[in-house]
């Protein structure tokens, strides 16, 4: 081992780093605290951190003071937690001078080597190395991880690219602070139209071949279920597995009964408990391929209760596996909406008023009064669904004693009634407070 890591050292220095497409996403510099960046394969994690190693060398820090493994490395199949020591080693051995400066140390997909956190943990207290680590499993961020490394690390969830990056992959300048000329709107629509159909995978952002992407996003879907779910949580009942997959993607932005799912597979002569299909969920939340939204309760009980609403990671997803509603453009573009919301790093919630009626989303605030209400309609054309849709956001106001509301349409905007503004959905993916940032 110690001859491949030696192997593995001179690689990362002799070659060029990569110059990333910036990502909007901030990590914050605490010294003795170790950065985890945590999302689904394929987000860019891996040129996250690239561009974290650009900005130190921007600042004058050699190239020699970084240090970069990836543990998904072939070569680093039979790395144990034993040989973690060996990285320091072989590296201080390289560079002994180094031990009395300040260096970079970025462990990618960590989470594959057991005992990693305790490396971590000693690293931080004994040499003078900032850390930065990968992964691919939500359980980064859990409680356990946090208590191994005595509250050492601060955690960044990294998902696909927003509106605002897709556009700047795109090579599209976004427009300036103020109005929008007719010129602007009409390339801002076109382009909004391209992500809610590509998705914010940052693979799939060069290629027109619609096909191609989709092969991609395909093999993403492929790499997630098998090394994250199946290979990592021992599933053994894949059939029943790939069933659940096929439905949720055929079905965003809805809510999801594991009763009602667990009767249609038993109709389908597929065994499967419903304990193993909440597990299931579990597991795709985990590998961050979905996200379980609750109804807002004060009561625990009856966000337990009351079924969750789920939505794809990516949109581009959606449309690529083709389960017969990529079509539904309403509910594509809500789980663009939702999605842009999780990237905010916050965890709206869909909130069901005494009437019955319906609001996608309640979004969380520093305080009460802070609080958003967010409804989504692709068009208000629709004398019904206007009064349906504006009728639901205006009882949820009344409920939640809020003064103001959105509904997100594709195209549509002005004032449906006080309060209530309508905003088409690429002036509000790039709004910058449609959603609060974390950092």
């Amino acid at each position: 081992m110690r001859d491949i890591l030696s192997q593995l050292i001179d690689d990362f220095l002799e070659r060029d780093l990569p110059v990333p497409i910036r990502r909007d996403r901030r990590a914050p510099e605490v010294p003795g605290r170790a950065v985890t960046v945590v999302g689904m394969r394929r987000v860019g994690k891996t040129w996250f951190c690239y561009q974290r190693m650009q900005d130190l060398l921007a600042r004058g820090v050699p190239k020699q003071r970084l240090l970069y493994l990836n543990f998904e490395d072939d070569r680093l199949l039979e790395f144990q937690s034993k040989d973690f020591q060996t990285i320091l080693d072989v590296y201080f051995g390289r560079f002994p001078s180094h031990k009395d400066e300040d260096c970079h140390l970025f462990l990618d997909e960590a989470q594959r080597i057991e005992g990693w956190e305790m490396f971590v943990r000693r690293v931080l207290d004994t040499e003078r190395m900032s850390v930065w680590i990968t992964g691919s499993s939500s359980k980064l961020l859990s409680k356990e991880i946090a208590s191994s490394l005595r509250g050492r690390s601060f955690p960044v969830e990294l998902f696909p690219l927003s509106f605002s990056e897709f556009l700047r992959f795109q090579r599209v300048q976004p427009p300036p602070p103020g109005g929008l000329g007719a010129k602007s709107r009409a390339v801002l629509r076109n382009m909004a139209g391209r992500y809610l159909e590509w998705g914010g995978f940052p693979e799939v952002q060069f290629s027109d071949d619609r096909e191609l992407r989709h092969q991609i996003l395909r093999n993403h879907m492929d790499v997630v279920l098998l090394r994250d779910i199946v290979e990592r949580h021992s599933v053994s009942n894949v059939v029943a597995l790939r069933r659940l997959i096929a439905h949720v993607l055929s079905a965003p932005a809805t809510r999801f009964s594991v009763n009602k799912f667990y009767n249609h597979l038993r109709g389908q002569g597929v065994s499967c408990s419903k304990d193993t299909l909440h597990e299931y969920l579990d597991h795709l939340s985990d590998a961050y391929l979905l996200h379980q939204a609750s109804i807002h309760s004060r009561s625990e009980k009856a966000r337990q209760v009351n079924p969750k609403k789920i939505y794809i990671s990516d949109s581009g997803l959606i449309d690529a596996m083709a389960y017969g509603r990529g079509e539904d453009r309403g509910a594509m573009l809500e789980n663009t909406v939702y999605a842009h919301l999780r990237g905010r790093g916050l965890r709206p919630e869909y909130l069901v008023t005494g009437s019955g009626s319906e609001v996608d989303f309640l979004v969380p605030g520093p305080g009460e009064g802070d609080r958003q209400l967010v409804q989504v309609c692709w068009t208000l054309e629709d004398e019904a669904t206007r009064r349906r849709e504006v009728g639901a956001l205006k009882e949820a106001m009344e409920d939640l004693r809020l003064g103001a509301g959105t509904i997100v349409t594709w195209e549509e905007e002005g004032r449906a009634e006080e309060g209530i503004q309508v905003v088409p959905a690429y002036r509000w993916l790039l709004d910058e407070h449609s959603g609060q940032s974390e950092s």
